[in-house]
């Protein structure tokens, strides 16, 4: 059953997603992982393009923006659990959930469920 503080967290998170552009969720993790790092879990190899997703010149394709706020609304489900520097450092540490990859290596790889389950089991003190 899940507590209050976990619904909570998740109503907001989705709905913070649901509501940001692709460019801000773009500039977001750019701020908080560096742009080769977004890149890659956009699963593009030119990192100057999430640049250009940040300004608007342009959008990332599909693939690229389900990623983009998978990452965006995981990272900020764990921060409305906790705060911004366990959300960050819980997205880039080994996950033993994960088979100890970082959540973020397993979005890039399109396991968008597993770190989902992750990051619930994390904010209902599982892991």
């Amino acid at each position: 059953m899940q507590t209050m503080r976990e619904t909570s967290a998740e109503t907001c998170a989705h709905r913070d997603t649901t509501e940001r552009t692709i460019a801000d969720i773009a500039r977001f993790l750019q701020d908080n992982f560096s742009q080769r790092v977004t890149a890659h879990v956009a699963g593009i190899e030119d990192a100057k393009q999430v640049g250009k997703w940040c300004r608007g010149i342009n959008a990332p394709r599909y693939d690229a923006e389900v990623r983009l706020r998978t990452a965006y609304q995981i990272f900020k489900l764990i921060e409305n659990g906790e705060n911004p520097h366990t959300a960050r450092a819980w997205m880039i540490g080994m996950n033993p959930q994960l088979e100890d990859e970082s959540p973020l290596q397993a979005i890039a790889d399109g396991q968008f469920k597993d770190v989902m389950a992750a990051a619930r089991s994390y904010l209902q003190g599982d892991l």
